[in-house]
């Protein structure tokens, strides 16, 4: 969550801070905003549903909210969904070397994005937060201060002041210290600005990484076989290859994915986007030089994943070190307690979350390389095509944080339908081309006539789902921005529950055509419990009845 943070320099007085310095922007924005009529077009006031259809002729217009939206969420969009666009490319490649190794590959990749998706969304989510918020603070800080008031302030009560930060977070999600030394200039030739968050991110990212790397590295063979991958399987071999060594870039992946926190926090989407255009565009020359020139086979595909995550790593690490000072003044002004307080609950959604993706993998691995790589294809397209709906969701948290922390009710109400229906628009869009190319150009994947037959059966759910999918991933965006973070771990909790039998027993009864209705109804109930949330005008919408 990207927002403006009520600062504090006595520890009880709260001061609203416009995020990175765009108070007058946003109080334009503001201005132009479509009109939310008190009528709120015919709809009764009980209910948050008509934010679903009001001013929809003006979903397309490009005024001020339009044009922010647009300006977070297409690098955001791009970045997204390039890596899952080069694993489709990935799939292509591997497809070709046969329906064993396509289906080795996709088993350890969703072991692979399983391990590392409980590892940092998390850690990804609070970094947003906690970046945006304290960048804020200190800026606005600096500004306001004098050099003689900055000097009387840093001899405050030792190492902190207590700076309570804005919104509807939990307690310990809320509660935001900035160490005085982030506001000392007495040092003229430093004019990087530290932000103790980024620190954190960067340390508690780079452990997470090499926890994951020792873990799947010495228990391959241990969870490909808890996968449904058997011992006497010709999958096993190739599996353990590329797991072993794609897990050698768990630490790129997971520092790299910290630092994309941190420049979201700035509102920066175009330098991650920059940094992961050029490691997959190396990976993709990689492929097909290591894997058929070298004759490497899957094992060079592993090794050109890991060298263009590493690349990624060093870019975003070079143009972060430019903007702020990474090395903490003291161990006391790390904030890793604040990571926790929220990070548990968001750790809770997120194996919820993947939980049923990875399960999915599971079961159309014990039907055999067939299925397997057939699922492995459309479930890449399932999710590189959704993914392109989270650019919106990034886009949708930043603005709402913001309007939420200055209880402008007026650009939540707005901010929300607009982006809600954009995901419609673009979820109907996805549908249609998504559906043509699975039907036409299912032969890039694999010229196996079987596996291509399954891939056809897939196209109803696969590509009809793209809208729910689309407004699943926007509400996660927006009930991130309204700091919703209990009630979107405990209703994905919820969602699980019942997803995980309908997967089990539909799998059992229809192969690999139940493991997609059970996909179906999985996302349906997510979109389903958001719109609810919201609909019944509860927790943070509860203003809505006003």
């Amino acid at each position: 969550m990207e927002e403006g943070a009520a600062a504090s320099m006595t520890g009880e007085k709260r001061v609203d801070v416009p995020a990175n310095g765009h108070g007058a922007e946003e109080e334009k924005a503001a201005e132009d905003l479509p009109p939310a009529p008190p009528s709120l077009s015919g709809w009764p006031r009980s209910t948050g549903l008509y934010l679903f259809v009001m001013n929809i002729r003006s979903v397309f217009k490009l005024d001020e909210l339009g044009s922010e939206v647009l300006r977070i969420a297409v690098p955001a969009s791009l970045a997204l969904a390039a890596d899952p666009l080069a694993s489709l490319v990935d799939t292509a490649f591997i497809g070709r070397l046969g329906s064993v190794e396509i289906a080795a590959v996709g088993v350890s990749i969703a072991i692979f994005n399983q391990v590392s998706k409980v590892c940092i969304y998390p850690l990804v989510s609070v970094t947003t937060s906690f970046v945006a918020e304290e960048d804020a603070i200190i800026s606005k800080y600096l500004e306001e201060n004098s050099s003689k008031d900055l000097e009387k302030a840093s001899n405050m009560d030792s190492e902190t002041s207590n700076v309570p930060a804005s919104g509807h977070g939990t307690p310990e999600c809320a509660n935001s210290c900035i160490p005085t030394e982030c506001t000392d200039l007495s040092n003229q030739v430093c004019k990087r600005k530290y932000i103790p968050s980024v620190t954190s991110a960067l340390i508690v990212g780079s452990f997470l990484g090499l926890v994951q790397a020792v873990f799947l590295i010495f228990s391959a063979k241990v969870v490909l076989g808890i996968m449904g991958v058997k011992h006497d399987s010709p999958m096993l071999q190739p599996a353990v290859r590329y797991l072993t060594i794609r897990s050698l870039g768990a630490p790129a992946v997971l520092l790299s994915l910290a630092m994309q926190g941190v420049f979201r926090g700035f509102k920066d989407t175009k330098t991650p986007l920059y940094a992961t255009v050029v490691g997959d565009a190396t990976n993709i020359i990689l492929d097909p030089i290591l894997m058929f020139v070298c004759h490497m086979g899957v094992t060079g595909a592993a090794v050109a994943h890991v060298i263009s995550q590493y690349l990624i790593t060093m870019i975003l690490v070079c143009r972060l070190v430019q903007q702020v000072d990474v090395i903490p003044p003291s161990l006391k002004s790390l904030k890793f307690g604040r990571f926790l307080g929220c990070g548990f609950l968001l750790l809770a959604r997120v194996v919820a979350v993947t939980f049923c993706v990875t399960l999915a993998s599971s079961l159309a691995a014990r039907d055999g390389p067939t299925i397997m790589a057939a699922f492995q294809i459309c479930c890449q397209l399932w999710l590189a095509t959704s993914l392109l709906a989270d650019g919106l969701a990034v886009a949708g948290q930043a603005v709402l944080a913001s309007a939420f922390a200055k209880s402008d009710n007026k650009k939540v109400v707005v901010a929300t339908s607009r982006v809600l229906q954009l995901s419609i628009v673009l979820g109907i869009c996805l549908t249609v081309v998504l559906g043509l190319f699975m039907k036409f150009g299912a032969g890039v994947f694999t010229k196996d006539a079987a596996v291509i037959d399954v891939i056809h059966k897939g196209i109803p759910f696969v590509a009809g789902t793209q809208t729910i999918n689309a407004l699943a991933f926007v509400f996660d965006g927006i009930n991130f921005g309204a700091s919703d973070y209990t009630y979107s771990a405990y209703s994905m909790v919820g969602v699980a529950s019942i997803s995980i039998p309908c997967l089990v027993y539909l799998s059992a009864h229809n192969g690999f055509i139940g493991i997609w209705v059970a996909l179906m109804i999985y996302m349906s109930l997510r979109t389903i419990a958001s719109t609810w949330r919201m609909g019944a005008a509860r927790g943070p919408w509860a203003f809505l009845r006003k």
